[in-house]
């Protein structure tokens, strides 16, 4: 069977494939430490639970609306009018199966072929892949290490122009744990601004914050009108199998985006809506515990990635990676990975994994238990020790 051209042009997530090749060596019984996936290790809370059963019970297993269930729509909005200190609209609001269909919905209703598009490198994979799927030209936006794996103004002013139809910005930020500072929000809105540019703001890890508070750039004057923010439950409330995000932006962007649910998966489940009415609504103290937790993983995670000679890392401001410098061992990141995976039995991803500027790096999930943290530094420090 002949593929269509365009699907030559869609990439993939190798944490997946990493994934794959880690449960392969589990079946011929190698034991392996999971630090590849970006999952959270803790069970969805209780209440969350128990609310999508008693939905299902009274009826909620239907279809519903393509832009969600109006009653999530409103509690959403009402959530993001309290945390970003905005007005916002329940059909402001687009409800999909997890947040990534607004990032693929978003790019098919407004970029173009030959538009160009600016994405964060290092950065999710999937920004760079749907760009490319398009037809557009996918314009990668340095996040350097020597400040704070943020973006410099004037590399963002080099390569934004009047061809620039859409930016993706992501904080805390895939795969380096980096924040942007309300300072580099300001900057953005005023080039986004002077060169009509949507973005797309990336705020599925905002609850997953150390130090600081969550800076969105939506209420920016003069930015709520051109900004598609996109947030969920995978990540803050562990649901991430449950499949549930949103996109608030204008609400002629909602209805196309509508259009393309209908056109494709008619709806998202409605249980499963109501489960996540009763995480933001219900409470957080799941939250707080989840977050500290993280935050004695990370400390774990950076000083003893410190102490491995030829590895340097960063403390990361927020979600739950680490993203090493490892320049100073004599081996390509993605020899290295897959070094570490068979030599060690540490899952891990390369840098390149998430753009040309991962090139140097490695990124660890700390998602999961302290133990076996420390079990999977020990190991990777024994196997670099071999190759230094």
């Amino acid at each position: 069977m002949k593929l269509a051209k365009r699907m030559s042009r869609l990439g993939t997530e190798s944490a997946f494939n990493v994934l794959a090749k880690a449960k392969a060596l589990e079946a011929q019984g190698k034991d392996i430490i999971h630090l590849e996936i970006g999952q959270p290790d803790f069970k969805t809370p209780d209440h969350i639970c128990e609310a999508a059963f008693k939905a299902m019970q009274e009826g909620y297993t239907g279809y519903g609306p393509a832009a969600g269930m109006l009653e999530f729509r409103e509690v959403i909005a009402d959530y993001i009018s309290e945390t970003r200190n905005i007005e916002v609209d329940p059909d402001e609001i687009s409800v999909t199966p997890g947040a990534k269909p607004i990032i693929f919905f978003s790019i098919l209703a407004c970029v173009d072929e030959g538009d160009e598009a600016i994405y964060p490198d290092p950065g999710f994979p999937i920004y760079e892949s749907v760009i490319d799927f398009v037809g557009a030209k996918a314009v990668p936006l340095p996040l350097l290490e020597e400040v704070d794996f943020r973006f410099r103004i004037e590399d963002l002013e080099r390569i934004i122009s009047d061809k620039t139809k859409y930016m993706i910005i992501n904080s805390p930020q895939n795969p380096t744990g980096g924040v942007l500072t309300r300072s580099d929000l300001e900057a953005i809105a005023e080039l986004a601004i002077k060169h009509d540019v949507i973005v797309v703001s990336d705020e599925v890890y905002c609850k997953i914050l150390y130090e600081g508070k969550h800076e969105s750039i939506i209420n920016i004057p003069g930015m709520k009108e051109r900004t598609i923010l996109i947030d969920g439950h995978s990540k803050t409330y562990a649901m991430t199998g449950w499949r549930l995000g949103y996109g608030v932006m204008p609400k002629p962007l909602a209805e196309a985006v509508n259009q393309l649910m209908i056109n494709s998966n008619s709806c998202t489940c409605t249980f499963t809506q109501m489960a996540g009415l009763a995480a933001l609504t219900g409470p957080q103290d799941s939250v707080a515990e989840m977050v500290a937790e993280f935050k004695r993983r990370r400390d774990t995670i950076v000083d003893g990635l410190n102490a491995i000679e030829g590895i340097s890392c960063k403390k990361p401001l927020g979600s739950f990676y680490v993203f090493p410098n490892v320049q100073k061992i004599n081996m390509h990141c993605d020899e290295l990975s897959d070094y570490i995976m068979e030599e060690a039995g540490v899952a891990v991803l390369p840098g390149t994994a998430f753009g040309r500027y991962g090139e140097g790096y490695l990124r660890l999930s700390y998602a999961n238990s302290l133990e076996n943290i420390k079990e999977a530094l020990a190991r990777i420090k024994k196997a670099v020790e071999k190759i230094a």
